[in-house]
């Protein structure tokens, strides 16, 4: 009997324009690479700026932080099984902690019989800045979204026309608390 309660946990990777990376944004639970997908649009293409969306599951991912490279690696983690012929694989790696959310952006693909070689053929290939930590994927664990023309424009065309504003944009609804004791004060 499983208590498994909750659907796999799959990470979103959102691209906002062609120009620019797919990025981190976030993970959602879901049955299966499809339904994260339809998931992910939901929760994280509400505002302007989406053209690709890509699902992993949480479990596929290969991450190390630069801490962990620099102490090579935790002695009771085990290797990766070697394949027979190289595979492709994705890298990503974090480069700012400057936000509160963590920007995760695509770095490259890299062929790799292992996430570990893929991991050193990614540091090496995509060493033009600094990385706070990498995850590794294996291409065949990411779904994608269709790069078709129409898929675009009925997956992310809507959330062209929403507006988005910070919160510190709206005005101020309401009035401080002092503002209210001077007036019981002079009645």
């Amino acid at each position: 009997m499983t208590t498994e309660t909750q659907w796999p946990r799959w990470e979103v990777f959102k691209q906002d324009t062609p120009s620019k990376p797919h990025q981190a944004v976030g993970s959602v639970h879901a049955a299966d690479a499809q339904h994260a997908l339809v998931t992910a649009r939901t929760v994280f293409v509400r505002r302007p700026s989406a053209v690709s969306l890509w699902v992993v599951p949480a479990d596929a991912i290969f991450a190390k932080t630069a801490e962990e490279l620099q102490s090579r690696e935790a002695p009771s983690e085990a290797p990766s099984p070697l394949a027979e012929r190289p595979s492709p694989f994705l890298a990503f790696r974090k480069t700012s902690h400057k936000r509160s959310m963590t920007f995760v952006d695509f770095a490259g693909q890299v062929d790799a019989v292992s996430p570990e070689e893929a991991l050193d053929l990614a540091r090496e290939r995509f060493a033009d800045g600094v990385a706070l930590a990498w995850w590794i994927v294996p291409l065949g664990d990411v779904t994608k979204s269709d790069d078709d023309a129409d898929t675009i424009e009925s997956w992310f065309a809507p959330a062209k026309d929403k507006t988005y504003r910070q919160q510190s944009s709206y005005g101020v609804i309401g009035s401080h608390v002092s503002k209210h004791k001077q007036g019981r004060a002079t009645e």
